[in-house]
């Protein structure tokens, strides 16, 4: 029989960390964070149950039954804590509203909370734990990420947000089920085996599979690796030492440090973003800058002879007239410029896909892969030269958009982002009532409160009839 690998210094930190994240108390500065991150999270879940890949998987769901452990957004349907979490993961991430971390491109906030909120609500925990697991779990997605280089990773077919949350998602769900060290290692090579997620994720035109592998799917496998542990399962218990390990499988060279360099001190929710604009986030640089031009020299969509956005290369992969309106970033420019502003319903309306007037502008619109701007790491970023049909050449750029870590919305802000996404599903006064107990979540006793104010019916929907007058705040 093969003799078990030692334990490495690495794998022995990080798991104890783990095991004991729930203990310490975040920063003052982490502690105000994150409750926007959360409230732009239940946010994205609420609008996303009622868009299509939301309303698949509640039909997917709704018949598993099971035991009464945790609820799911916007429905009023109580089920176990993994069908929750594969339902609200996909909600999250339905379409392109949801927070990210810019330096790993992984969207953290759609597969941990769900995972923190459904153990939360089964456990009858209080709000300050399930918050606590959640900064836990936005950290271990983005140290995996760093760890092997998530620009790297993409090259090889592999979805790296889909990797990286898995593990973010496994340690919430190893603190909140109060995992001993050796268990969170278990736990943690589990997770390695549920990695998943492939770049053809992108072909899909409907965001149903892409809200599966980078939502639902994470949350699901995560919460599962971690229940696995805890109920004993055995197995490999470091599965970043020894030969072959996770790294020299998925990339060979690699930064085994990052998983620890810093934890405890630096903490990676902090260098997450909260997008603006509810659409992808490599789309935030140029629609932040094209909105300040409009602002400060009001002109429209029928005085523009030319646009030109340059943006990173490895952000214009991502948005290159794409057929999905949220993530197209020629269309959405060309939207922009017809309506003055970009709201949900816009960036939503696939027939405006096809309106003669947006596709003529289209074509007076180039976006440019410049190597000369860096890919974000703190920011959206965007140089963008605009030229009216009187001669004039407009210029702006930003290397930190609106939302972006060194540019963060704030608690009002996020609030009014909130609230144009959630009115539709739950109506404004709960909502409100949402947001201000969100924002309170280290004052709530037993995470389950939540469910009277984010529960409703299921129905078809609502964005289809929603105003479009309802314009986020301009100029």
């Amino acid at each position: 029989m093969r003799k078990p690998t030692p334990v490495s210094p690495l794998m022995h930190e990080l798991s104890s960390y783990i095991a004991g994240a729930l203990k310490r108390k975040l920063p003052s500065e982490v502690a105000e964070r994150a409750p926007l991150h959360l409230v732009d999270v239940f946010a994205s879940m609420l609008s996303g149950s009622r868009l299509l890949p939301g309303r698949l998987a509640l039909a997917y769901v709704k018949p598993l039954g099971g035991s009464r452990e945790a609820g799911v957004i916007g429905a009023r349907l109580v089920t176990t804590t993994l069908n929750a979490a594969l339902a609200n993961g996909m909600f999250g991430h339905a379409d392109e509203t949801d927070d990210t971390h810019p330096p790993t491109r992984s969207h953290p906030g759609t597969s941990v909370v769900p995972t923190a909120l459904a153990l939360a609500e089964w456990q009858q925990l209080s709000g300050e734990r399930m918050l606590r697991a959640m900064v836990l779990g936005y950290d271990l997605c983005a140290r995996t990420l760093l760890a092997l280089d998530a620009t790297k990773y993409a090259r090889t077919g592999r979805h790296a947000g889909a990797m990286g949350q898995i593990f973010g998602a496994t340690a919430a769900a190893c603190a909140l089920l109060k995992l001993d060290p050796r268990k969170v290692r278990y736990g943690l090579s589990y997770a390695a085996e549920h990695v998943g997620g492939i770049a053809t994720m992108f072909r899909d035109t409907e965001h149903v599979e892409k809200a599966f592998a980078m939502g639902g799917m994470p949350a699901h496998d995560g919460l599962s690796a971690a229940l696995m542990a805890a109920r004993g399962f055995t197995g490999v218990e470091d599965i970043f030492s020894g030969e072959p390990n996770f790294f020299s499988i998925f990339i060979g060279e690699a930064n085994p440090g990052a998983m620890v360099n810093g934890l405890g001190r630096n903490y990676e929710i902090m260098r997450g973003g909260i997008k603006r604009w509810t659409v992808g986030g490599p789309i935030q640089g140029p629609l932040h800058v094209l909105n300040d031009l409009i602002c400060e020299h009001r002109f429209k969509a029928d005085d523009v002879e030319k646009l030109v956005a340059r943006v990173p290369e490895t952000e214009l992969k991502v948005v290159d007239n794409r057929d999905m309106p949220d993530i197209s970033l020629q269309h959405l420019l060309a939207v922009m410029l017809i309506d003055g502003t970009m709201t949900f319903a816009a960036a939503h309306d696939y027939k405006r896909v096809n309106d003669p007037k947006v596709r003529k502008l289209r074509e007076r619109i180039e976006a440019i892969a410049d190597p000369g701007i860096p890919a974000p790491v703190r920011g959206w970023r965007c140089v963008m030269e605009v030229t009216l049909k009187d001669g004039r050449k407009l210029t702006r750029e930003t290397m930190a958009a609106k939302g972006s870590p060194d540019n963060p919305l704030d608690r009002n802000e996020v609030a009014e982002k909130a609230l144009d996404l959630m009115a539709p599903v739950l109506g404004k006064a709960r909502s409100q009532a949402l947001i201000a107990t969100l924002y309170d979540i280290g004052r709530v006793k037993d995470v389950r409160a939540l469910r009277k104010l984010y529960s409703a019916q299921a129905t078809a929907s609502p964005y289809r009839r929603r105003s479009a007058t309802n314009k986020p705040t301009q100029c």
